[in-house]
């Protein structure tokens, strides 16, 4: 891995990945089009992206490209002065905003994401096929041919039709499936699971079985196998790899643009599997996003409920609640804004309790409702709201405004105000899990490899997943436990790296397992 430069480019999903395949790390790097991105929306005077930082999803560059800067796109590759023009660009940007130290940690957190993120595509998370070929036929019956139903979602199939008594049903078809439970006598308004669980009728559980093993199927059966997850050679597992897009969320959080990394379900778990001689380090986050608004808001009273780890409990012990459900419910509300029902009991005994952080989030709010923007602990700013929330807003203002028009803006303002909320708490805890990611990848590549190969992390231990709040690390069985003192450490020094010496804890659950289950026992 390079030392101590810092290389600017335009796009890390671009260029990276050919490094990658080269048997080059980098430490770092400042990615022109995440950093603009941000800067755009937090400047005062924001300019627009040159045509080579405008892709929406870029595609990794031809090996055989002469340098890093070209093959961006066929007619619009920067030039070395484009590129150290528009760095220029955001360098003054920064200098000029409100907190330069805040925006440039963010910007070095994001582009340090963006490393991570190839990375992991590189490297792949190991995945035994021959067991999720198991995992799948244990649900589902065997591999049937293709466009046909699996025969346990036939057999599911069959009985749903005959109790509802409509031999032609598809129900896989929303819009029919509706219709024959209607028909059946069913008083509902859709196939949501929190409906069918309301009723009574007999075809309540197999339908919900069939809907379950018809999601497996989508999202994880066999095509999905052939098409996410390579073979393994070498005595390796297979990999499965993604494309993470950092940012991909406008609170900075991550997303994909294909696989459905972000959401890999209990069900097939059991088929992440370490290689042999290796480990995989499970480590989860707990309540991370009111962590988080503890340490914006300074608020000490909630950081210290949340000293002994289950900040939820530590709302019970100091008295606020009598449960732990409704100390979720209540600290929830507040962070999302419900106010119905129970959340509308509790709310108020979390504004007496808590007034700092239940100031931060409500004041944010109100900023959202009258159509102002708000910004992270880091600096990224809310987009604005668009011409039609204006219009809206606008319209029942006016002497003539209709009853109508006067209701549509102001449940117009509450979506926004509840958006604003939530953007502040969920963008600075995103941010520090770029931290925490970032100075887990630096630890991790201090660690001597146990092998040198070109294999994933080159003999290292590395990250192979992330999802906002949990990562898993491959690592050389040998160097496990030091591995997950690394996760730890890294979370306590994110925590100080956002808030200084505030007294917020980040405590995580570690699990070192074989298989990624496992981790959940």
């Amino acid at each position: 891995m390079a030392g101590e430069i810092r290389w600017v480019w335009p796009d890390t999903a671009s260029v990276y990945p050919r490094l990658l395949a080269a048997g080059v790390r980098l430490e770092r790097c400042h990615d022109l089009r995440l950093c603009h991105a941000i800067l755009a929306l937090a400047s005062p005077a924001p300019w627009s992206a040159p045509p080579w930082l405008s892709r929406a999803a870029p595609e990794p560059l031809v090996p055989a490209a002469p340098t890093l800067l070209d093959d961006l796109t066929p007619d619009s590759s920067p030039s070395l002065a484009d590129v150290v023009a528009e760095h220029q660009q955001q360098l003054a940007a920064v200098a000029a905003s409100a907190d330069p130290g805040r925006l440039r940690l963010l910007l070095a957190a994001e582009s340090a994401g963006a490393l991570i993120a190839a990375e992991m595509r590189h490297d792949g998370l190991p995945w035994d096929r021959a067991r999720h070929e198991v995992i799948l036929t244990a649900e589902l019956g065997p591999r049937p041919p293709q466009d046909r139903r699996p025969e346990r979602l036939e057999q599911l199939a069959a009985q749903v039709r005959e109790l509802l008594h409509s031999p032609d049903l598809n129900p896989d078809s929303q819009v029919s499936l509706l219709k024959a439970l209607r028909n059946a006598g069913l008083n509902i308004t859709s196939t949501a699971k929190w409906e069918l669980t309301r009723q009574s009728h007999p075809v309540v559980a197999p339908l919900l079985d069939y809907k379950r093993l018809a999601r497996l199927l989508s999202a994880n059966g066999w095509h999905w196998l052939d098409k996410w997850v390579d073979p393994g050679e070498g005595g390796r597992q297979g990999r499965f790899r993604t494309d993470y897009v950092p940012g991909g969320v406008v609170t900075g959080r991550w997303a994909t643009s294909g696989g459905g990394a972000m959401q890999i379900p209990r069900t097939v778990r059991g088929a992440v599997v370490a290689d042999p001689g290796w480990r995989l380090v499970v480590a989860d986050a707990a309540q991370v996003e009111p962590r988080a608004l503890a340490g914006m808001a300074a608020d000490l009273a909630l950081a210290t409920a949340g000293q002994d780890g289950d900040l939820y409990a530590g709302l019970v012990t100091s008295g606020v609640v009598d449960t732990r459900e409704r100390a979720k419910v209540g600290m929830l509300s507040a962070l999302y804004g419900g106010t119905s029902g129970e959340a509308g009991v509790l709310l108020p005994q979390l504004r007496r309790a808590y007034p700092r952080a239940t100031g931060l989030v409500d004041h944010a709010a109100g900023v959202g409702e009258r159509g102002g923007t708000v910004r992270t602990w880091l600096g990224r700013t809310s987009p604005p709201p668009g011409s039609g929330w204006h219009a809206v807003q606008g319209r029942a203002g006016e002497s003539d405004a209709a009853a109508p028009d006067e209701r549509m803006a102001r449940s117009q303002a509450r979506n926004r105000g509840r958006f604003t909320r939530n953007f502040v708490v969920q963008g600075t805890a995103a941010e520090w899990a770029l931290c925490w990611m970032a100075e887990t990848r630096r630890r991790l590549r201090a660690l001597d490899p146990v092998e040198h190969d070109d294999g994933p992390g080159q003999g290292h231990p590395h990250l192979v997943f992330f999802l906002h709040d949990e990562v898993v690390v491959h690592t050389p069985e040998g160097l496990a436990a030091e591995v997950a003192d690394i996760l730890r450490e890294s979370a306590e020094s994110a925590g100080r790296l956002l808030f200084g010496g505030f007294p917020i804890t980040f405590p995580l659950h570690v699990a070192t397992v074989t298989s990624y289950d496992q981790a959940d026992k």
